[in-house]
């Protein structure tokens, strides 16, 4: 079936632009790769005089304070990093530590590069506002220097007018206080485990060492142990070890303090296999059984090599939880949650094969076991592969999926489906051609011909879609929800 692949004449572009911004720089810790340097840079600034020592300190601050909301507290921060770098004759003045510390830290440019794959739920504070509008969140990926991903945030409100204001953004961005999580659990662990192909006699003698729950500091405890005392071959213990740690880490929380600005959060990679990048997260508002709502996301980190589905939990976008998702059918990229649950299940789309858009069914938010292909590619604008383009929506008349097609010279397109609210297995309706396809001022950029979304919202009867403009900047555009509706055609 050969279609059209302008734009459809029921969306109405804004003029908005969500444009990056490089002066939007966080503190990273930078530390050489030999540490034996570190050392060296220590007693080299212990060796100065202290006078040398207070003047380098106010020349510091003097270049950088005005940058960021609390640089001695980074430097403290990182000088704790490297404590243990310390000769145990030397104390150190409180500026001798402020210096060292500035020595390993570095600024990062989080959008240097880009600034795209937008989502937008519900702000969890609806205070204070007319009757009829409604305030938002926005997530955006944002990329810097060697293409390192993370995720920024936007604020704003949608008037009575159905106007889309955005609050002006920080000029500051902060990074959060991170928290290893401190309690496993036995059983999932060793299943995680198992699907990361290291189920073997290391990892079983090791899980034995273990109560049913166990801290982080006690999984390190025993790891040591072993290593002190081998019982298998040295390599494959540490084979083993370097995974056992990899998945550890990889489940984390982090705070920011209440007074940060939404727009100064940004959540910058912590653990190793994300250390390439956080990409594409998908925010929806879940409304849980009791009628409270989590704010959840999935997102693919990314280490260079191999992706990793991921999963944030919020309900406040001031505390995040950082977990892994498992089972089988946990692969590839673009998960979306639906926001509840259908017959007492959490439901989710994806799209393992990379080509089809697929469902999946499951009893516990954390485990995926099977998925099935809802959504084939038909038209010639997605013969490559579909997708979702962020959680579904719902309505009277179905749940509202917007997708992602791919087709010739690899040009993006947005569109749409209708799924059964009762049964979403079931295409209701869809349509025959694009919602959005790139338009010529927005086809130039880091990726060309894309256009593409991690989320929308409907507020008033207006679907509300986020977009980036081929991974370089986003836009939004609008399109009323009966209008969408009324312009789709069944599926037989």
């Amino acid at each position: 079936m050969i279609h059209s692949k302008k734009s459809h004449p029921i969306v109405t572009r804004k003029s908005e632009r969500i444009l990056r911004d490089g002066s939007r720089v966080i503190t990273r810790l930078h530390l050489p790769d030999n540490p034996q340097r570190i050392t060296k840079i220590i007693q080299r600034v212990v060796n100065l005089p202290d006078a040398e020592v207070e003047a380098l300190l106010v020349q510091i601050l003097l270049d950088f304070s005005n940058r960021h909301k609390d640089i001695k507290y980074v430097f403290e921060r990182h000088m704790n990093h490297v404590e243990g770098y310390v000769p145990q004759n030397i104390n150190l003045s409180d500026t001798q530590r402020a210096v060292i510390g500035a020595y390993f830290t570095m600024e990062y440019s989080i959008e240097s590069a880009a600034l795209f794959n937008p989502s937008l739920v519900p702000h969890p504070d609806q205070s204070q506002l007319d009757q009829g509008s409604l305030r938002f969140i926005m997530s955006l990926r944002a990329t810097g220097e060697g293409h390192i991903s993370s995720i920024v945030f936007r604020s704003g409100v949608i008037n009575t007018q159905g106007e889309l204001l955005l609050d002006p953004a920080s000029e500051y961005v902060v990074t959060p206080d991170i928290h290893v999580d401190p309690i496993f659990d036995r059983h999932l662990f060793h299943l995680k485990l198992c699907e990361m192909m290291a189920c073997n006699e290391v990892a079983t003698h090791l899980l034995d060492q273990l109560p049913e729950t166990f801290s982080f500091y006690r999984l390190k405890k025993e790891i040591e142990t072993l290593r002190t005392n081998p019982v298998y071959s040295v390599e494959q213990q540490n084979v083993t070890f370097e995974i056992i740690f990899w998945l550890a880490n990889s489940n984390y929380s982090l705070s920011f303090e209440r007074n940060h600005l939404v727009s100064e959060r940004v959540i910058f990679p912590v653990s190793k296999n994300e250390s390439r990048g956080i990409e594409d997260a998908r925010f929806v508002q879940f409304f849980n059984d009791d009628g409270q709502a989590t704010y959840y996301a999935s997102y693919t980190a990314y280490n260079g090599v191999t992706i990793l589905p991921q999963l944030i939990e919020t309900r406040d976008f001031i505390n995040f939880n950082i977990l892994t998702l498992n089972g089988k059918a946990v692969q590839n990229k673009g998960m979306a949650l639906f926001p509840r649950k259908i017959d007492d299940r959490y439901v989710m789309l994806s799209r393992q094969d990379g080509e089809n858009n697929r469902i999946m069914f499951s009893d516990n938010i954390h485990f995926w076991q099977e998925s099935e292909i809802i959504q084939e590619p038909y038209y010639t604008w997605e013969f490559v592969q579909l997708g979702n383009c962020g959680s579904p929506l719902e309505t009277s008349e179905g749940w509202i999926v917007l997708t992602h097609g791919v087709g010739p010279m690899r040009q993006y397109c947005i569109s749409a489906m209708l799924l059964e609210l009762g049964n979403p297995t079931k295409i209701i309706a869809r349509l025959e051609e694009p919602l959005i396809a790139p338009h010529e001022e927005e086809r130039e950029g880091y990726v060309p011909n894309v256009v593409y979304s991690c989320g929308a919202m409907i507020h008033n009867n207006e679907l509300i879609i986020p977009y980036a403009m081929s991974d370089t900047m986003s836009g939004i555009a609008t399109v009323k929800v009966s209008d969408l509706l009324s312009n789709m055609r069944s599926v037989p």
